[in-house]
């Protein structure tokens, strides 16, 4: 399980160096654009969890504190949240990226951004909502 767990960020680590670190290269765009890229942890979350659908299920579709707790206080439960959190981090920030291209946001704000959402997924997109409003598109600049 140790294994899976540090395998999962490594499938979504090169798209976020292609966000932060090559925003305006063509290829960039043409990756990133496809939604598919969040399949691998996607993929990832569905092996681990379709084995152990038993133990899994009773805990999300009734949560209770104690509950998520005890999954995720497991080896099981702790990759499986951290895929989760990788897969939807990363639609995250492909949205950020695509939305703020669109928007002619300046790869210099939108970096530390997408950098805060590697980390801190919600306090990133918070970080985002703001600056978009500031910059439409369709605004004369």
């Amino acid at each position: 399980m140790r294994t899976v767990f540090s395998a999962i960020f490594s499938m979504a680590a090169p798209f976020w160096a292609l966000m932060i670190l090559a925003p305006t290269w063509s290829w960039t765009r043409r990756i990133v654009s496809s939604p598919w890229i969040a399949a691998p942890p996607a993929v990832v979350y569905l092996l681990l969890v379709i084995p152990d659908i038993t133990t899994i299920l009773p805990a999300v579709a009734s949560p209770s504190l104690d509950g998520i707790r005890d999954l995720l206080g497991t080896p099981l439960g702790a990759t499986v949240g951290w895929a989760h959190f990788i897969a939807f981090d990363l639609f995250v920030g492909r949205w950020i990226y695509l939305d703020s291209r669109e928007r002619r946001i300046h790869p210099l704000v939108t970096g530390p951004i997408l950098l805060v959402t590697i980390l801190l997924a919600p306090i990133g997109l918070l970080a985002y909502l703001p600056v978009r409003h500031l910059h439409r598109p369709d605004e004369p600049r």
